[in-house]
């Protein structure tokens, strides 16, 4: 979903400064922090690419020394048994 922003111009006698402002659902869903310093990059003439300099950790990268999941082939160790699941009637069955 795009939310459209306009470009806005202020001249002054000696310069002229552009802003391009963001929705606040976007700041808020790139938690963005007051005063973050970030670099614009032209990839073309249809798009600017913004560069965070001190983005906040990703919630979803694995840290070292974290546990990976059962199942998880990245770990390199042996894979996990597989779960045990309720089938009908209340017995259990190992998943497929």
């Amino acid at each position: 979903m795009g939310y459209p922003t306009r470009v806005q111009l202020i001249k002054r006698k000696e310069s002229e400064q552009w802003y391009i402002n963001f929705p606040a659902p976007v700041a808020q869903a790139m938690q963005f922090r007051k005063g973050e310093v970030a670099e614009w990059f032209i990839e073309d003439i249809a798009n600017l690419v913004l560069h965070r300099l001190e983005p906040p950790a990703s919630l979803l990268k694995k840290k070292p020394g974290t546990v990976s999941s059962p199942g998880s082939t990245n770990s390199g160790g042996p894979a996990a048994p597989p779960s045990i699941r309720r089938g009908r009637g209340g017995k259990r069955k190992a998943s497929s």
